[in-house]
């Protein structure tokens, strides 16, 4: 895959998940009391559902800014990691409501790896 090629295709997908994830992180904040509510009734405290919708705000704007990609790209891994184990654990119907979470997953890990430094993917 030619460089240009490579930036092409992260950039495209940096936008995407900035939106997807600037958009969930400002919905979690803009209506704190039901997410804090949410996040309690799967047994996390509060300070979870503040770490949670900050990092995914913050995460998705990293994802905007060249220097930040990675750290964004890492922070937003770990935090759908965390998604993906609540949904496996402790949502019924893992499969149609964890799959978006699984899909955004595999995306930032392909952000992650494109925007590696002096590699090249085949």
């Amino acid at each position: 895959m030619s460089p240009s090629v490579r930036n092409i295709i992260a950039w495209i997908l940096q936008a995407l998940l900035a939106a997807a994830f600037i958009m969930s992180g400002f919905m979690k904040l803009k209506d704190i009391g039901k997410t804090v509510e949410m996040f309690g009734s799967m047994g996390l405290p509060a300070v979870v559902t503040y770490l949670v919708a900050g990092g995914e705000l913050l995460g998705g704007i990293g994802l905007l800014i060249p220097r930040t990609v990675r750290p964004a790209a890492l922070g937003l891994i770990i935090i759908m990691i965390g998604a993906v184990v609540i949904h496996a654990t402790k949502i019924p119907e893992f499969i149609p409501k964890g799959l978006p979470a699984l899909v955004l997953l595999a995306l930032l890990v392909v952000v992650y790896l494109l925007r590696r430094p002096g590699t090249r993917l085949a």
